[in-house]
């Protein structure tokens, strides 16, 4: 029964609940993911970045941070051990501008990653 003020939205919303267009979607009847779970304060934020991929919106100190975190697998796909050098020079240095509060973002304690340590296990890795 419509109310006696019904939108247009509305009346169209009524109209496909009693066609039955909203019967038997996927999902129905199902508890919604994620509910009765705690989230954090962000929870929308994470979400938004997941679902679009958007890395550039996560701050510089983060991706740090996750760089850091990725390494031995970014340090075997180098093809030789210059490249292995390279980059771990280019992350010492950001990681030297995070802790001086150059890149955007919260603070990270991150140690300075020892380029010798990498070269061995990328050698290790590739059976030299």
């Amino acid at each position: 029964m419509a109310h006696w003020y019904e939108s247009s939205i509305d009346k169209q919303i009524r109209e496909a609940q009693e066609r039955g267009e909203f019967d038997d979607l996927p999902g129905a009847g199902k508890p919604l993911p994620g509910a009765g779970e705690t989230l954090p304060d962000d929870w929308w934020l994470r979400d938004l970045v997941q679902r679009e991929n958007l890395s550039a919106a996560i701050p510089a100190t983060l991706l740090l941070r996750r760089d850091v975190e990725d390494l031995p697998e970014a340090v075997a796909k180098k093809t030789s051990e210059q490249a292995v050098r390279t980059y771990i020079a280019e992350l010492n240095v950001r990681i030297v501008r995070a802790h001086r509060g150059e890149l955007a973002g919260p603070a990270v304690a991150l140690a300075l990653v020892d380029a010798d340590a990498a070269v061995r296990q990328w050698r290790a890795r590739r059976g030299r």
